[in-house]
């Protein structure tokens, strides 16, 4: 069976996508994180701290690390996610390295306290402008580098082994080294964590936002007058399905339908009409295949 390939629209609008959240992120270092007392999670909070310490950039870093981790995973697991997860490093570490050289010139925009400590509104923003652009660059086929490079690697050979415990371990680790980069100071450990958990919730509320659906199962003496029902004002099809009660044996009929999770109220609504109709509802965390709405 051959697959559809994506347009070259798509591919382009791909690649728009993921310089621009590329450009964002070197913004979001340059203005929020570098210059707070504060490392984010995962291999750039590790370049966070040296570029602290020993003033090596993290542009560098960044690209020491990813560029060959980027060469792996193309040869070992997936061509088109590391050349776009390659192109996301190139323009994140070049864009970095001309703020920090003073070429695009960003020090009044540069958040910060009168005494130079970091607040918790610098990661909690941070956090969430890195949750959007992990979110963003997941959907458009690319990453943020580091240790998605390492999921897809060891994934690829040892399809059973979790990386969660992994990056947990790693991101604790960061956490914990942040308490004596940082002057022997709790906060940057909090910060950490609060940048941590900003990230997950966001980019998972991106990544699964649009996937998400209400599937709703339906035991109903009406079942034609349900589906046209919903196929007319909620614009998704039914499935019917041949049922049996299992305390009566009577035959019935089952309506199985996805919806929209803002459609639930307006399904209810359509239910009620249906006194003898019995209801089950459920969610959906992901939906693959023809899930469209129905031309009115």
């Amino acid at each position: 069976m051959e697959h559809a390939k994506p347009s070259t629209r798509k591919i382009l609008w791909d690649y728009i996508v993921v310089v621009a959240m590329a450009a964002l992120m070197a913004l979001n270092y340059q203005i929020l994180i570098l210059p707070n007392a504060f490392a984010p999670t995962g291999l750039n909070g590790i370049a966070t701290m040296l570029q602290y310490v020993f003033h090596f950039s993290i542009s560098y870093f960044s690209l020491i690390v990813n560029v060959p981790l980027a060469i792996l995973c193309a040869l070992l697991v997936d061509r088109r996610f590391a050349l776009r997860t390659m192109v996301f490093t190139l323009v994140f570490s070049g864009l970095l390295l001309l703020m920090e050289n003073g070429v695009i010139d960003l020090h009044r925009a540069i958040y910060h306290t009168p005494d130079g400590k970091s607040t918790l509104l610098a990661p909690v923003i941070a956090g969430t402008i890195n949750g959007l652009i992990y979110g963003e660059s997941i959907r458009h086929g690319a990453s943020t580098g580091g240790t998605d490079f390492i999921a897809a690697i060891v994934h690829k050979k040892r399809p059973a082994y979790s990386l969660t415990h992994v990056v947990f371990l790693l991101n604790s680790a960061v956490a914990a080294a942040s308490y004596f980069v940082y002057d022997f100071n709790i906060e940057p450990v909090a910060l950490c964590i609060i940048y941590a958990l900003l990230t997950t919730a966001v980019s998972d509320r991106l990544i699964q936002g649009g996937k998400e659906a209400i599937r709703v199962e339906m035991i109903t003496a009406h079942p034609q007058d349900i589906a046209d029902a919903v196929i007319s004002q909620l614009h998704h099809s039914c499935t019917i399905l041949d049922a049996t009660g299992g305390y009566s044996h009577k035959a019935k009929k089952m309506v199985v339908c996805v919806i929209n999770k803002q459609q639930i109220t307006r399904l209810t609504e359509i239910i009620s009409a249906f006194p003898d109709t019995f209801a089950c509802v459920s969610s959906v965390s992901e939906t693959l295949g023809n899930f469209k709405k129905i031309r009115s």
